[in-house]
């Protein structure tokens, strides 16, 4: 079983900066791809970012690319996502997930673990 644990969220004015974590305890998360999705208040979930197990490959949603970098350390068993320049309408319950098969894909039924999830909130 893989427990996902998201940190860093919270209140932060436009044009500001925040940097989510996504750490796990129990099996290692080292060999299987990982992604962020969001969540707004009557929206459905939507995907943010992805990463290949090694780091080597990053894919992003149009509407984040160029502002939101996505990370991971596998000695730390852990993944981050940076957020620079946000806007309010970034504000969503961010999850990190583990995409145990590598299906590599923006749809979060591809994913197979979830954590519980950190708020962010962009004030305009």
């Amino acid at each position: 079983q893989v427990q996902l644990v998201e940190s860093g969220g919270g209140l932060v004015q436009a044009g500001g900066s925040l940097r989510l974590s996504c750490a796990t305890s129990g099996r290692t998360i080292s060999g299987y791809a990982m992604g962020w999705f969001r969540q707004a208040p009557g929206k459905e979930r939507e995907f943010v970012a992805r990463i290949t197990w090694n780091g080597s490959n990053t894919y992003y949603a149009d509407s984040v690319k160029g502002r939101f970098t996505i990370s991971r350390d596998n000695a730390k068993n852990t993944v981050y996502l940076e957020m620079n320049s946000l806007k309010p309408e970034d504000t969503a319950v961010y999850y990190c997930a583990a995409d145990v098969f590598s299906r590599l894909t923006a749809y979060f039924t591809d994913y197979d673990y979830w954590g519980q999830g950190t708020q962010v909130t962009v004030s305009s």
